[in-house]
């Protein structure tokens, strides 16, 4: 493991595992911060506008300020020379848009399991995040809107330690340079 501080994100739909497997691949490095994306959204406590399938401008928003929040805490991380470890849903052109936004090469890993697992893991959660959107529809939404940026896994059959096993065992294709 290097010791030089990068900066990972993974995303996915919503119950794809994205806590699980971020919290889990930081605590592999030997100087590493968990910077979870929902923290930012839950910090509005007063007027937050929620993601939903036909987004306000507001929504939009909130959704791309809690984005900048979560990198400028990141890059604060690897500036001090500990690697952040992101997670959050980043979909569709927001992407891209994330990928400019870090401004330096970060890992992107997309988690896409199956539909099917995904229902599953959401019934057994004690949080709910499909109030909104169905599984499908933001399943589709990743599938097709999405660049193919970073390192897509189908972590529908692994243990969230497989899929930080398979996330690292492919650093290189996870790799994302940023823009000029």
């Amino acid at each position: 493991m290097t010791d030089v501080p990068e900066i990972w994100l993974v995303t996915g739909i919503m119950a794809a595992g994205k806590s699980t497997v971020a919290a889990r691949l930081a605590r592999r490095f030997p100087r590493a911060a968990h910077v979870p994306g929902d923290a930012f959204r839950e910090m509005i406590l007063a007027g937050r506008a929620e993601m939903t399938p036909n987004p306000t401008d507001e929504a939009v928003a909130q959704l791309r300020l809690r984005y900048r929040q979560a990198v400028t805490v990141a890059l604060a991380f690897v500036d001090a020379g500990i690697t952040a470890v992101l997670d959050d849903i980043v979909i569709g052109p927001e992407l891209a848009r994330y990928v400019a936004l870090v401004g330096r090469p970060l890992h992107v890993v997309v988690l896409c399991p199956r539909p099917d697992t995904v229902a599953a893991r959401e019934a057994e959660r004690s949080k709910t995040g499909y109030s909104a959107f169905a599984v499908a529809e933001l399943d589709a939404a990743l599938r097709t809107e999405t660049p193919r940026l970073g390192l897509w896994i189908d972590s529908s059959s692994q243990t969230p330690d497989e899929t930080v096993d398979a996330a690292l065992a492919g650093r290189e294709t996870a790799r994302v340079a940023s823009p000029a």
